[in-house]
């Protein structure tokens, strides 16, 4: 989910995914680093989590992170290259080849991903056949993808199921700080 957030001082309000999700408040204190740059701009908590926020909130992001001292980040965008196949773009060999190799800079080899892609191929292709982004799929997207309504109802991440799923996906983004995420 991507959150209108409330930026107050040291604390970030995130409503509530729906009636059954209240809302949230975030501390500063728990906040490990943002990046206002990402798509969509991310904050990352200390617990693990990938909180995604509205790209209009890009500079209330930014103005909360300086002023908490909290570090911004730029990191790869590994759910970025893993779903570029799911794009409603063609690519040439040199780019399917370019990105592999930012794959396989995390630890994601050849054969992983072919069975990362596997995995949530059904749920991206049908995301994508009503999205037709041609430009970027990534984490949030999957997240929107798996639990939303988006997707046929059979496709999507069954309630029960959606916190082993996204710690998986979370475990697979944070690749790029060379975590392993457990297997699921």
């Amino acid at each position: 989910m991507i959150h209108d957030p409330l930026f107050d001082g040291d604390r970030v309000l995130l409503p509530g995914e729906d009636a059954s999700v209240p809302a949230r408040v975030l501390g500063a204190a728990a906040v490990r680093e943002a990046d206002p740059d990402a798509a969509p701009p991310e904050i990352r908590t200390l617990a693990g989590e990938i909180l995604f926020v509205s790209s209009v909130h890009q500079a209330g992001l930014r103005r909360f992170c300086e002023v908490n001292g909290i570090p911004l980040r730029v990191r790869p965008d590994v759910w970025g290259d893993l779903l570029e196949p799911f794009l409603d773009t063609s690519f040439t060999h040199r780019e399917r080849m370019a990105n592999l190799e930012r794959l396989a800079a995390v630890g994601l080899d050849a054969d992983e991903t072919a069975r990362i892609r596997e995995r949530v191929g059904p749920l991206m292709a049908a995301y994508n056949s009503v999205h037709w982004d041609w430009n970027h799929l990534g984490l949030a997207d999957l997240l929107d993808a798996a639990f939303g309504t988006l997707v046929p109802e059979e496709l999507r991440i069954p309630p029960r199921e959606r916190d082993a799923f996204r710690g998986w996906a979370t475990g697979i983004a944070n690749r790029a700080d060379g975590e392993r995420p457990t297997a699921r």
